[in-house]
């Protein structure tokens, strides 16, 4: 779910920058780039250029109302494969103190 992940991060900090992004998400720079360049032709982020320094070239994304509805749908389907895998999980701990204890 690196779409969810990256829809958080910018919600939580629209300055950040694709490197600071990249870090935060444990990927590279470049998948950070193509995964914004997604968004933005979806119509999920918008990216807009900040003119603080002119010598630096800075972005700010903003989740688009389209954005924020894609994120709570993402959340949900999230939310729903951890608590499937969270089940299983839990079934096979009881299944193991269940062997440990025979």
């Amino acid at each position: 779910m690196f779409e969810y992940k990256v829809l958080r991060e910018i919600e939580k900090n629209p300055s950040h920058t694709q490197r600071s992004l990249a870090s935060s998400l444990d990927v590279s720079v470049g998948k950070v780039n193509y995964m914004i360049a997604g968004l933005v032709e979806k119509g999920i982020i918008k990216a807009r250029r900040l003119k603080n320094d002119p010598r630096k070239i800075r972005w700010q994304y903003i989740l688009t109302p389209k954005g924020i509805r894609e994120k709570v749908r993402i959340t949900r389907s999230y939310l729903r494969q951890r608590l499937q895998e969270y089940k299983k999980l839990q079934e096979e701990i009881t299944l193991l103190k269940e062997e440990i204890q025979s």
